[in-house]
């Protein structure tokens, strides 16, 4: 039992949902100067004016005799091509460069399985914090185990406990555990041996078990999404400061330059203030927090701050700087905004980027791989035009790369909302696929399952996307599909709306597919899990195999093989 608790002046800098945005992106703004409008462009975040920015926060905090604390709520993985080309490797170098003191787990991160974590966690030199996953079942036969990892703090069986670390700031310490999303089987592609627990019970037991040991200054660390953050504050008592991801929520005003304007900064409920910063490296949050002997937080100040370079554009490639008193008066706006900060890249970190990283991801961006004579048309639910002319390849390339891998398939399906893009005449290159077309880095993999629930798959996922006799949830569950021909027929009872369904078969053509008999496909595993209409699918036998082989993996592979199949040249 600790005694004797003391009065604590803690400085805290958060990000999240970084999502592998090391480089600066260009943001449009929408300023009024003089009464004039102006729409200029700037260079916006990255993860060197991130790190300008926390190593004068710290600095400050060192000579103000306050504690400092650094985190990541989550959410560091996909979202460009580093992620793409490097699968976490430059996610782990980066942040450790950054110096984050600890990160939570976020659903991105278990978009392909298990298995990256355990690569992340080999090479990070902060803990990863993930309270409510269950890992006392994993499967000991797994080349990846997590639940021996010392730098993952999980959920505790026995205790109902997330595991917490401790830091001490002069001499007090400060609880910090982290919480993510307990439905992440519903969202990412977690192991089926490691699930995620319920978040409020486990907060609820953790601050009690925290409190038991005299500790009442309590920082949860939280990937529940904004409002998951405000349930888990009106729910549970004892916790300081919720530091939150997920929602990709910019607490502040930032009507004035263009941008929404969402809840303040440091919202307050039931004595537990809640943080959150944007998304894609875009902005830093910090704030003051003065905590009393009791655990009570007397004085909390703090905000969101843009990052910016000093130059503004007149377009999004940054190129053509803005001239003339207007462009000079709106720089000194910004300059003066209180919640902006004109930054400098911190030149360690923007040489490990430009050194190691940015050389290969430019290759990949310049790395023409074919070129196509005409316009390529996606849309997601067929029209008087036809349907999508992309999504039947990709699903296409699913079954080259599985076939390719020794998989034994039959079909492949995959939902129009996978694509993202269309493809507009001219070269190709591997960043137009993997960063624009195909730009989620969700594996593929291959099942078997019987004819009569692949009918209710694709009649499920019709259902869904065109709201019929269902609550859908978008156009991006309609299904396309590669050795499979069928007709739907909105008209007929739901269960019996797929008519004359076939399937290739090498040796005897299109036949009909029997009811009883077993098939193997092949699908994204997002629709592997039954998401969006596709809830037949779960009915596969046993859980199927999930792949390393992304999306763009595939589609990409096969372009370079086959090139005739975009009716292309290859270069």
């Amino acid at each position: 039992m600790i005694k004797n608790n003391k009065a604590v002046q803690l400085t805290l800098a958060h990000i999240n949902d970084t999502h592998s945005y090391f480089e600066p992106h260009a943001l449009q703004l929408q300023l009024n100067i003089a009464g004039k409008s102006l729409s200029p462009y700037v260079s916006n975040g990255g993860f060197s004016r991130i790190a300008t920015r926390v190593k004068q926060l710290k600095s400050a905090a060192e000579e103000q005799q306050r504690g400092f604390l650094f985190l990541h709520a989550g959410d560091c993985f996909q979202g460009t091509l580093y992620f793409s080309l490097f699968k976490g490797k430059a996610n782990a170098e980066m942040l450790n460069a950054l110096g984050i003191d600890m990160m939570t787990i976020g659903n991105h991160e278990l978009d392909m399985g298990n298995q990256p974590i355990a690569d992340f966690l080999d090479r990070i030199k902060f803990p990863l914090l993930a309270g409510n996953w269950n890992l006392s079942n994993e499967l000991t036969t797994k080349s990846h185990q997590l639940s021996n990892r010392d730098n993952l703090l999980s959920y505790q069986v026995a205790q109902k406990t997330a595991k917490w670390i401790t830091r001490e700031v002069n001499g007090e310490p400060i609880a910090l555990f982290g919480l993510s999303i307990d439905k992440m089987m519903d969202i990412a592609n977690v192991d089926p041996d490691t699930p995620f627990v319920n978040a409020i019970e486990t907060a609820i037991n953790t601050v009690k078990a925290i409190q038991s040991l005299g500790i009442n200054k309590i920082i949860l660390l939280s990937h529940l999404g904004y409002e998951g953050d405000k349930e888990l504050a009106k729910l549970v008592t004892g916790i300081s400061l919720i530091v939150g991801g997920h929602t990709h929520v910019l607490q502040g005003d930032f009507s004035d330059i263009g941008l929404k304007h969402e809840p303040e900064y440091g919202e307050y409920i039931n004595n537990t203030y809640i943080v959150q910063a944007g998304c894609h490296a875009q902005a830093i949050g910090h704030c003051h927090i003065d905590f009393a002997k009791d655990g009570t937080v007397i004085t909390f100040t703090g905000k969101n701050e843009l990052l910016f370079g000093r130059r503004l554009c007149n377009e999004k490639s940054l190129l053509n700087t803005l001239d003339g008193e207007l462009a000079i008066q709106a720089s000194a706006y910004l300059a003066d905004h209180d919640n902006i900060v004109i930054c400098k890249k911190d030149p360690l970190l923007q040489s490990l980027l430009l050194d190691k990283y940015v050389p290969k991801v430019r290759k990949l961006q310049n790395t023409i791989i074919a070129t196509l004579p005409q316009d390529m048309r996606h849309i997601r639910i067929p029209d008087e035009k036809g349907g999508s002319e992309l999504v039947p390849l990709v699903a296409e390339s699913f079954s080259y790369m599985m076939n390719k891998l020794g998989h034994q398939v039959d079909f492949a399906i995959h939902n129009a909302g996978g694509i993202r893009s269309s493809l507009n005449q001219g070269q190709i290159s591997i960043a137009d696929i993997a960063g624009k077309l195909l730009p989620f880095m969700v594996p593929i993999g291959v099942y078997r399952i019987q004819g009569k629930f692949i009918s209710l798959a694709l009649e499920g996922a019709i259902n869904n996307a065109t709201n019929n006799g269902v609550v859908g949830s978008g156009s991006g569950s309609y299904p396309y599909t590669h050795n499979l021909a069928f007709t739907y027929c909105s008209e007929r009872p739901i269960g019996e709306r797929i008519t004359e369904l076939t399937i290739f078969n090498p040796d005897k053509g299109w036949i009909k597919v029997q009811a009883e008999t077993f098939y193997h496909g092949t699908s994204s595993a997002y629709t592997m899990k039954g998401k969006e209409g596709y809830d037949a699918l779960t009915m596969m036998q046993g859980e199927g195999t999930i792949t390393q082989y992304s999306m763009a993996d595939c589609f990409i592979d096969m372009i370079k093989q086959y090139p005739e199949k975009l009716n292309i040249k290859n270069q």
